[in-house]
Formats: structure tokens, C-alpha cells, sequence
């Protein structure tokens, strides 16, 4: 079955042929390093991660470049409130959103600076001007003439007409027309600035992504990823730019997550609305935190509520009981995964990447693994099975229960304290010392731990 993708420059669900066969190249827009990464950032690199690892799945060799944004206007506000090199600043907060990536256990990707790749910033602007699609100012600034690419507007579904309407509310004069964008800001007092053909400068926000695709992934690649927000101006401004420089298509398929909403509106640093990564890591697990982040589909927006990562955490810890109390059944017994439930977690994935429904054939799966441990003689090999189905599918997600990440006090020794609890409880029942075994039973329940005797041996798990 073909991996089908929905495709933002055609509104249209297409199925995926790649660029180059058996190899998947993306680009997605990253971080503006000038504070903490929030809720917002983490969905985006979740989504893609689970979208990488299931490509890897069926077969493909991914490569995918994100960038770090280190100049920009609120990175250079930032580094003057604060009195350190907008510099230092920058390279602060990217250390920091890699350290959570690391304590998310997302697979990591090329990451690329923009003040490390300022010559081919300056080489595509220069491009541009040659070929007639942008032109500089006496003051050093370099525009794209937006009426030079026929095609404008072609991503965002918009009417140049209504948007050159908006943009005359505030004409900048250096401008040739309203609706033209910056390629290259000279300049200005008290700011950083790198050489370029129109004097000391730094590249304006769009031609960066374009600049960096072009050198990391070629002139057409296959996915070009980022937040529903940057569809406009952001995305819109990266295919003009680019292909009137390339005259080639740049990105053949568009991918948009949905924003995280906090009360209703998108979470932002600039409204104040927002939990940080390093926040939430404090409170939840990494995989409640994906797990949560995946339970709904990537292009739909999400209000983000405690509770319902507490519930997802909950989820969690019911999959790990199981899994405990299964592997105890099934020891020494190779499970094989059970085709029918890998097929239709498969089919969920290749329909544009839906994890929701995909999450949902892990949770069929537990319902049956939970009916097959109730029974008094459970099937060895069927425990075994569903057991490694369920491991399987959270695997494809990235979701690794054996990391034990959980915010707890779980103790790494309870394993063998249970495996000498039982022997005890044993030794006293062979010794016909029941009323000792049953006190053993019940001191442990009382604390959470419940035993269940079974066919094979007792077995325990932590009570729901």
C-alpha cells in the first residue's frame, strides 16, 4: 500500500513517489533561538519524528535538515535588554532546545546555523537581482519584486490583488511596490552584519530557508515542513524566491502541523502563553508527552489541557502493567508479532501519517493482550505475541517503554524485589505456613501490588 501525503500546495491528498527511489528528503523550518522552546516546537519535531520513523519503516532513507534562525530581529532586542552578543545569546537556546530533543528521544537530524551558511545566502540574493526578481536600494536593502513571479500566492490560496490592498497601510519607500519583501536588511546601528555586494548586512527571514534547502537538499526536494502559521507569508515568500532563482519547482510536497492552542488561543512567546519543554519534561514522562502529541492528527490543532496528558500518562502506565504481567506469563516464549494488527496500524500510518488512528489499533491490541492475561490458563504464545504487537507499533512512534522515563519514584530494584517476594510466598505455602502467605499477599496490596496465581507461576503488576 502506497504512503499517502495531504499536500498543502494542492489541497489535495496524493500518493507519496519521492524524489530519488528508496530515499526521503525534508526540510522543516526550526527554532528562532531567543528563549526556551515551547509546547508548539515540541509537536512539530514529535510529528516528524514519528513521520521519519515510519518512512524508515517502509524502507526509505530519510534525510532531513532543520534550521536555527540565530539572527533575528527578537534575537537582536533580546541580546541588547539582556547586554550579551546577540551571538551568545542565539547559541544558548539552540544548546538548550538539542537537550530537548535528547530528553525527548527524537531521532536527531542535520541542523544547520544561519550565520554559518552566509555566503549562500548572499550568492541566491545575488542570483536574484542578476536575473531581474529582486533589486537593491541606495541604502544597502535588497527586495524580491513579488509582480516578477506570475505564480505568487499559489500556496496560501490568495488573490495578490486583495493582498497588495492590505499591504499599502504601511508602504515602506524604499520599496518598488507595497507587497515586495526583504531578501537583505542593511545595517543598522548596534546590530550584527556580514559583507555582502550592497554593503554590511544580515539576510532577511525568508531567504534563509531558501538558501539552506538549496545547499543541503538540491533544487527540488521532496517535503518542505512547519507550522500551519508559516503557510503565509513565510512559506509563500520561500517558493517565490526560490524558484525564480532555480526556475525550477522547489518543494513537491507541503506538510502543515496545527497549532497548540492554550485557552482557546495559539500558544506563542510573543502573547505569553506558552509551557516550555524543560516545564513539561518536569511534570510528565517523554512518552506521555509524545504519546499525548500524537493522539491527534498533525494537521489538526490541539488545546493543550494537564489533564489530558495526565490521562495519557495513565494509558501508559496500564500498557506497562501489561506488558509486565505478560512478560512474567510468557517467559522464555519468543513472541511474534500478529500480522493483522501491524497491517492496520500500517494502514493508518500510510493514510497521510495518522497516528490518532494508529494509536488506536496499540489500544485494540492491549484490550486483547488484558483478555487473554485474565483468563485462569492464558496462552503462553498468544500473551507473547500481543505483547510484542504492542511493543512493535509504540516503537514506530518512538515511544520506548523500556526508557522508563517516568517523573517517579519508581524503584529500578521493585523487579527483584517482587522475583524474592513471590520465592518467599512460595517457600511458605510448600511449608503449609498459608496464613504467612496470605499475610504476604495482602501487605503488598496494601501498598499497591497485587499478586495473581496462575497456571504457570504467580505473577504481579501494580494495581490500576
Amino acid at each position: 500500500m502506497p504512503i499517502t501525503v495531504w499536500n498543502t500546495l494542492t489541497h489535495a491528498k496524493e500518493e507519496f513517489s519521492p524524489r530519488d527511489k528508496g530515499k526521503v528528503s525534508i526540510y522543516a523550518c526550526g527554532l528562532t533561538p531567543q528563549g526556551p522552546a515551547h509546547l508548539g516546537h515540541l509537536r512539530g519535531a514529535v510529528v516528524f519524528d514519528a513521520i521519519r520513523r515510519w518512512f524508515t519503516a517502509r524502507g526509505f532513507d530519510v534525510t532531513m535538515v532543520q534550521n536555527f534562525t540565530d539572527v533575528d530581529d527578537k534575537i537582536i532586542r533580546k541580546s541588547n535588554d539582556e547586554g550579551v552578543p546577540a551571538a551568545e545569546l542565539a547559541e544558548r537556546f539552540a544548546k538548550a532546545y538539542l537537550e530537548d530533543w535528547a530528553a525527548l528521544g527524537i531521532t536527531p537530524v542535520t541542523f544547520v546555523k544561519v550565520t554559518e551558511n552566509m555566503e549562500s545566502i548572499v550568492q541566491l540574493t545575488k542570483d536574484l537581482v542578476d536575473n531581474g526578481h529582486a533589486y537593491a536600494t541606495p541604502e544597502g536593502d535588497v527586495y524580491f519584486s513579488v509582480k516578477s513571479f506570475a505564480e505568487y500566492g499559489k500556496l496560501s490560496r490568495r488573490d495578490p490583488a486583495e493582498m497588495e490592498a492590505g499591504a499599502r497601510i504601511d508602504v515602506d519607500p524604499s520599496k518598488r511596490d507595497p507587497m515586495d519583501f526583504a531578501l537583505w536588511k542593511a545595517q543598522r546601528p548596534g546590530e550584527p552584519a556580514w559583507p555582502s555586494p550592497w554593503g554590511l548586512g544580515r539576510p532577511g527571514w525568508h531567504i534563509e530557508c531558501s538558501a539552506l534547502s538549496l545547499k543541503f537538499l538540491g533544487k527540488t526536494f521532496d517535503i518542505h515542513a512547519g507550522g500551519v502559521d508559516l503557510v503565509f507569508p513565510h512559506h509563500e515568500n520561500e517558493i517565490a524566491q526560490t524558484e525564480a532563482a532555480t526556475g525550477e519547482q522547489f518543494a513537491r510536497y507541503w506538510m502543515h502541523w496545527g497549532s497548540v492552542n492554550l485557552a482557546g488561543e495559539k500558544m506563542s512567546k510573543s502573547v505569553g502563553n506558552f509551557f516550555t519543554i524543560r516545564e513539561l519534561l518536569g511534570a510528565f514522562s517523554a512518552e506521555a508527552l509524545r504519546l499525548y502529541v500524537l493522539s491527534s492528527h498533525y494537521r489538526s490543532p490541539i488545546d493543550y489541557a494537564p489533564e489530558r496528558v495526565r490521562e495519557t500518562s495513565r494509558a501508559l502506565d496500564r500498557v506497562r502493567t501489561a506488558l509486565d504481567v505478560a512478560a512474567q506469563i510468557s517467559s522464555g516464549v519468543a513472541g511474534k508479532p500478529v500480522q493483522s494488527y501491524v497491517d492496520q496500524f500500517g494502514a493508518a500510518m500510510d493514510d497521510d501519517f495518522n497516528t490518532a488512528g494508529a494509536i488506536g489499533v496499540v489500544y485494540e491490541t492491549l484490550a486483547d493482550l488484558n483478555r487473554e492475561i485474565a483468563r485462569p490458563e492464558a496462552d503462553r504464545g498468544t500473551v507473547s505475541n500481543l505483547a510484542s504487537t504492542i511493543t512493535l507499533l509504540l516503537s514506530y512512534l518512538g515511544v520506548n517503554l523500556a526508557a522508563q522515563s517516568e517523573p517517579s519514584s519508581q524503584n529500578d530494584d521493585l523487579p527483584r524485589l517482587m522475583d524474592l517476594a513471590i520465592a518467599w510466598r512460595k517457600a511458605a505455602r510448600a511449608a503449609k505456613q498459608y496464613a504467612l502467605s496470605d499475610q504476604i499477599r495482602d501487605d503488598l496490596k496494601s501498598i499497591g501490588i497485587i499478586l495473581e496465581d496462575r497456571p504457570h507461576g504467580t505473577t504481579w503488576r501494580r494495581e490500576a
